[in-house]
């Protein structure tokens, strides 16, 4: 017996487990969620109906949970439901989102990945330390910070730069505030995984070739970290369409983003067929930033094969 087959089994093994964990975790549940979209509630409270006919063994699926996604029961108007303002409004503030992220986590990832070896590890835990405090308490905190009485506007007032409190709670900047804050880390991790490991001599031979340190670090670094780039935006991007807790304790009534409307249909209308619906459709918008992810990331060897 050769050695290769003496480890094929331990190979099969560890590329198994990820399977068998998007099966269980990832698939099921969408299929459930699948399932539960073409079913016909009527007037019962369980959502897992039937959805085939059990004298001519044909399968009735409701298609209306979603066609009510696209298209509005009063005029007919296609593309203008609430739903799609929901996805629309979802898709912008995570983009926004995931623009500030970059905008601020770029410098921080380039100064902890040209830092000394020695202080790093330093650099990084206090990147991370924000995760060892409860995510709903570190929301709250920032509550506290913009309120109209919190200690933001307590402090301009202090130094007499406004003579009223402003508002800033429950508003698109306290919303866009509060996903940046939560998902900034999400952004400068792979970010500095890839910029420690590029190779500085590349900027020494820019600079003898006569560029200056911006037309260097534009031509040279920033290409080299595209992989960081694209891998933190889709890790910021994609939670930040499905958030629910930060719109609903930082935004107002006119932040309502897909996550909540999904909550509402499901616990407050009780109507788990079009909650299912809204789900499935929003898994697909999160599966089309995943396909680019992998399109940019994938290795060209293996995209030949």
């Amino acid at each position: 017996m050769t050695k290769s087959n003496l480890t094929l089994p331990g190979k099969r093994f560890v590329i198994g487990v990820p399977y068998v964990w998007l099966v269980v975790f990832f698939m099921l549940p969408f299929l459930i969620l699948l399932y539960i979209s073409f079913v016909d509630m009527g007037n019962d409270i369980s959502p897992f109906k039937p959805i085939w006919d059990s004298e001519t063994g044909l399968l009735k699926l409701k298609y209306e949970n979603y066609y009510s996604i696209f298209q509005s029961g009063d005029d007919g108007g296609l593309f203008q439901t609430i739903y799609i303002e929901a996805y629309l409004r979802s898709i912008w503030y995570a983009l926004c989102t995931a623009v500030l992220c970059l905008v601020i986590g770029y410098p921080f990832s380039y100064f902890i990945a040209r830092s000394a070896a020695s202080v790093r590890p330093a650099l990084l835990m206090m990147v991370m330390l924000p995760f060892w405090t409860s995510f709903l308490l570190r929301v709250y905190a920032w509550k506290g910070i913009l309120a109209d009485q919190g200690v933001l506007n307590r402090v301009l007032m202090t130094l007499g730069l406004i003579t009223e409190p402003m508002q800033m709670l429950y508003t698109d900047v306290s919303l866009l505030v509060g996903m940046t804050y939560v998902y900034l880390p999400f952004m400068v991790l792979p970010l500095y995984a890839n910029l420690v490991k590029m190779d500085v001599r590349l900027l020494e031979a820019a600079y003898d070739l006569g560029a200056s340190p911006f037309k260097a670090f534009w031509l040279v670094t920033v290409p080299l970290s595209k992989t960081g780039i694209i891998a933190g935006f889709m890790l910021v991007f994609i939670p930040c369409v499905g958030e629910f807790v930060i719109p609903s304790l930082l935004g107002g009534p006119e932040n309502i983003m897909i996550g909540r409307v999904v909550w509402d249909e499901m616990f407050t209308s009780n109507n788990w067929p079009r909650a299912s619906a809204l789900a499935v459709v929003m898994i697909g918008l999160i599966v089309v930033p995943l396909a680019i992810y992998h399109h940019f990331t994938a290795d060209p060897a293996e995209a030949r094969q």
